[in-house]
């Protein structure tokens, strides 16, 4: 017969294995889709500082298994395989992965969203020999050496201030005049000597000959080009929802992101969304773990009336 869940759970980030502990310690029967690992892209985080209860920060990764297993003290199952396709259609949701269809009352999407590409020639090719989306996972293997980190936010300047303790030389460049980062960034950047700012502008396209040698700049206020010789390019200018797989499953933003407020609800009954991937002012891991408890606090009233 057809198992029939409570709850699915799609992504095992923060959002999603809050989500799950709050289902599972309430006695829903649920089950949780990640494609990878737990923790999200959390789990790509070196120290996270501003996570309450650790007062000397913790590492994203570490982070990530201890919510899986806290989950998973109550009964929260995982299943491994990237989801394909959903169907709410009807009363019962379907969520189709490659091994498998699986059926449930409710659905809480918690998938987060993924760093945002340059969309320049030669990226894809270059990923992980040469341009990277972490400067935690990926800048040991740049130290001593020239790097470039693309951004201007808050991620931008954590990663720069970070490879600045690795990195021989690091360039900032941003297409504005000044940061859009927090002004707790600002300080330490300008202090750090091996730190140098490229304002109004953008990487046009990168310097390879077998490896990657350095990036083509363009400025924005005069068409300027100029080169940059340098071993590494870090790019943090921003985040794209995942939430391709939906389709027009429920109501998306102009920008991709699940419409949903505080409540976490959708236009969808049964269909809740925690997490980056909804409409939200700050996407922070306790704005996630926040979300994930009100996802099952709603989930679990549908459910009651289902």
């Amino acid at each position: 017969m057809e198992c029939i869940y409570d709850m699915i759970i799609i992504g095992g980030g923060p959002a999603g294995y809050t989500a799950a502990l709050y289902a599972a310690r309430a006695g829903v029967d649920v089950v949780l889709l990640e494609r990878m690992s737990a923790g999200g892209q959390m789990a790509l985080t070196g120290d996270i500082d501003n996570y309450p209860g650790f007062p000397e920060g913790v590492d994203g990764f570490t982070l990530g298994m201890n919510m899986q297993q806290g989950a998973e003290r109550f009964g929260a199952k995982t299943e491994y395989g990237e989801v394909e396709s959903v169907d709410f259609s009807d009363k019962i949701k379907k969520v189709v992965t490659p091994y498998g269809t699986y059926s449930a009352k409710t659905v809480v999407i918690a998938t987060g969203a993924n760093p945002r590409e340059l969309g320049i020639s030669g990226e894809k090719e270059l990923t992980g020999r040469g341009v990277h989306y972490c400067a935690h996972c990926d800048g040991r293997f740049y130290k001593d050496k020239t790097v470039v980190v693309v951004g201007g936010g808050n991620s931008a300047a954590a990663d720069a201030l970070y490879l600045s303790n690795l990195a021989k030389k690091v360039y900032v460049v941003h297409r504005r005049d000044s940061l859009r980062a927090t002004k707790i960034y600002h300080a330490p950047l300008m202090k750090a000597p091996n730190v140098e700012f490229v304002w109004d502008s953008t990487v046009a396209d990168f310097i390879v000959d077998g490896n990657l040698k350095g990036v083509k700049v363009s400025n924005k206020s005069n068409g300027n080009g100029t080169e940059i010789a340098c071993d590494g390019v870090f790019v943090s200018i921003g985040r794209k929802p995942a939430t391709e797989f939906l389709g027009d499953a429920v109501e998306l933003d102009s920008n991709g992101y699940i419409v949903a407020d505080e409540s976490t609800k959708t236009n969808v009954d049964g269909i809740f969304a925690a997490g980056d991937v909804r409409t939200k002012e700050l996407r922070q891991v306790v704005t996630a773990v926040s979300d994930g408890a009100v996802a099952v606090h709603h989930a679990e009233e549908y459910i009651m009336n289902f």
